[in-house]
């Protein structure tokens, strides 16, 4: 099969022949329809420090069907998306953490971020069984495939404790703050400001529930009780707790790989709370998917160009710089 394997730090990603996976006892193999290209994707494989391993199949958002499964859940045609998650030697007999940790768990790995576990930067991926989810009829491969940075946001407002009547501001419109305006409105906020210097992914926000389109190079921000942050870039979070009102929450979304400095004694002055999160659980790629089901996210709004692996290697490149683009999905058909 043909896949975009990563070797390094400041090279491109190479388009290679590799051998298509085969499914183990409790496992699937997918054919990708599409793969998205992540932000995280980006960053890995920027000088870090935590380096991506060379030989790393990207790749952790995806949708397709199955081709052969291992497991008697799943038969061949199957529609799916899949939690990128591949549990440690000890728990994958049983297919999931035994400690209830998911993504959290030190000893788990995310599919397309070790080379140990191939992602969907390639005509076929290897999932386990139990992180397949069926894509409900009505609900098309290429929408299905943006799932992944919606349950990110799902989860985001879920962790940000009661937003009903708060004033919301969510900073960056890329996907994740998107999918994090979304969830916010569904979740009651009273007022959702998004701050985002391109006017293309500003103006974008206002159809997934924002009330106030802010540019942040114009003006100061507006005061919020709570503050999503869905950038990660150093010094940004520190530019939040200075804006938080007492009391505030900060929910840090934005994965910054780098060091960060921030000022702790402004917070502490201000009680303020500050949320971290990572990723997702099964429960919000089903909420996700329901709300999918019922038309209530306008999922194709996302999706802003459509590759093919042969592409990908330079397409990949520009999207290093800021621009316009939301989400770009891969199709390896192409």
């Amino acid at each position: 099969m043909r896949a975009a394997v990563f070797h390094g730090v400041g090279q491109k990603l190479a388009v290679e022949e590799r051998q298509r996976p085969v499914a183990g006892p409790g496992e699937v193999v997918i054919k990708v329809a599409y793969s998205g290209i992540c932000g995280s994707d980006l960053h890995a494989t920027e000088k870090s420090l935590v380096p991506l391993e060379a030989g790393t199949v990207l790749g952790h958002e995806f949708a397709g069907e199955v081709v052969e499964s291992g497991s008697a859940e799943w038969q061949a045609g199957d529609r799916v998306i899949g939690v990128p998650l591949r549990e440690c030697d000890e728990c994958r007999p049983q297919g999931v953490c035994r400690d209830g940790l998911g993504i959290l768990c030190p000893r788990n790995k995310i599919v397309g971020m070790s080379a140990a576990v191939p992602g969907a930067y390639a005509e076929y991926v290897r999932l386990g069984a139990r992180h397949a989810l069926r894509v409900p009829d009505g609900i098309g491969l290429r929408e299905a495939a943006l799932a992944e940075p919606l349950a990110v946001g799902a989860h985001a407002v879920r962790l940000a404790g009661s937003l009903y009547g708060r004033h919301v501001l969510v900073v960056g419109a890329g996907p994740i703050g998107l999918a994090v305006v979304a969830f916010a409105r569904f979740a009651g906020a009273r007022s959702i400001a998004v701050s985002e210097i391109d006017p293309v992914r500003r103006a974008r926000a206002e159809g997934f529930g924002a009330t106030a389109l802010i540019d942040p190079a114009a003006g100061a921000l507006p005061t919020a009780e709570v503050i999503f942050e869905c950038v990660g870039v150093a010094g940004l979070l520190q530019d939040c707790i200075a804006l938080a009102p007492t009391r505030g929450r900060i929910v840090v979304v934005g994965v910054n790989r780098g060091e960060d400095v921030i000022l702790p004694r402004v917070a502490i002055r201000k009680e303020l709370s500050l949320q971290f999160v990572l990723g997702y659980q099964h429960e919000d790629f089903a909420l996700v998917l329901d709300l999918m089901a019922q038309g209530r996210i306008d999922v194709a709004a996302l999706v802003t160009r459509v590759i093919g692996l042969d592409d990908l290697p330079e397409v990949f490149e520009r999207l290093r710089r800021p621009g316009p683009d939301a989400k770009v999905l891969i199709d390896p058909s192409l």
